[in-house]
């Protein structure tokens, strides 16, 4: 056997001896790096992604499109809300509301796998997408708006952008960090009362006391997007599911306080607080299409039919364990 498969034997070793320590001293692990947790021989997918600098890019035809790309993921809404330069088609928010940082930040819902994963099949829709689709997606669920023309200059410049930031990721692999954090089952339903509590403490701050956020001075856009009403994500949108809206909320919020390394809020209180957001108004949206093989509904989406006898509220706030042994045992 090579002598490298020896060494990985003995890290792997060391590794599950430590947690074993862990477990039999009583020590509860909160938060575990993401690096310790992967299993690749890869030397991109063992590296931390980092993103590329905006600030790199020349003059080039194509670099000025890569930039318009940037500037309409930050300020989306002054291009394309209510109020918008080019067309008025989306709710007001931003792309960056929920891709912190133009799709930078490690778990922050970044773009850091959407070249090298698309084209792909996704349950949700039962077909393979494009890049196009997807950002129209979130341009009609997070933005409760309407799509963009593939061949606009708008849209172009979103993919030139995503397409860029991506640009060193090796075709169909994932590097750590992208996406959201995967935070562990409760036990229980997730406490739309004690998440009530967590909001007022944490969150209202910015995203004010009604949870209809902060208009900047412009009027274009927000300077703390809404969680709910009129102007948030509708009911179609990802994070209207309980498990990405709590996993964007642990290793994220307080926007201005929270790392994924450093997160402030417990996972008690962060699964708590995403299901007062989901629980308060958000605007409806034709998704009688979405998942047309019902057995491959996540555990938390929470809308029926479902391919269980569970109810529309337990998929909706938990607990999710026994719909997963359910699943489990049906297999």
């Amino acid at each position: 056997m090579p002598q490298k498969y020896f060494i990985k034997l003995a890290q792997y070793g060391l590794i599950c001896a430590w947690v074993a320590l862990l477990v039999i001293s009583g020590v509860i692990v909160c938060v575990i790096r993401p690096s310790l947790l992967l299993d690749s021989e890869t030397e991109e997918q063992q590296s931390i992604w980092v993103a590329p600098e905006i600030s790199s890019l020349k003059n080039r035809p194509e670099d000025k499109l890569i930039k318009y790309g940037h500037e309409l993921v930050t300020h989306t809404s002054v291009y394309l809300g209510p109020k918008g330069r080019v067309i008025a088609t989306t709710n007001g928010m931003n792309c960056q509301n929920c891709h912190l940082k133009a799709g930078t930040v490690f778990f922050g819902n970044n773009y850091s796998a959407v070249a090298s994963t698309y084209p792909k099949f996704r349950p949700r829709s039962g077909a393979v997408e494009s890049i196009e689709k997807r950002v129209n997606d979130c341009i009609e669920r997070s933005l409760n708006g309407r799509a963009l023309a593939n061949d606009s200059k708008e849209m172009k410049a979103f993919v030139s952008y995503i397409k860029w930031i991506g640009k060193d990721i090796p075709k169909d692999s994932t590097p750590a960090g992208a996406g959201l954090w995967k935070l562990p089952y409760l036990t229980r339903a997730a406490d739309v009362v004690k998440g009530k509590t967590v909001y007022q403490n944490q969150c209202a701050r910015c995203h004010g006391a009604d949870g209809k956020g902060v208009m900047s001075e412009s009027g274009l856009e927000w300077k703390y997007p809404p969680v709910c009403g009129d102007n948030s994500f509708n009911v179609g949108a990802g994070l209207y599911r309980l498990s990405r809206i709590a996993g964007f909320i642990k290793a994220c919020m307080p926007n201005d306080l929270a790392t994924y390394e450093n997160p402030t809020l417990s996972d008690k209180d962060s699964w708590d607080v995403a299901a007062y957001v989901i629980s308060l108004p958000h605007p409806d949206k034709d998704i009688t299409k979405d998942w047309p093989d019902i057995a491959k509904k996540p555990v938390d989406h929470p809308f029926g039919p479902f391919a269980d006898s569970y109810s529309e509220t337990q998929h909706k706030y938990g607990p999710f364990t026994s719909i997963e042994l359910t699943r489990t045992k049906s297999k």
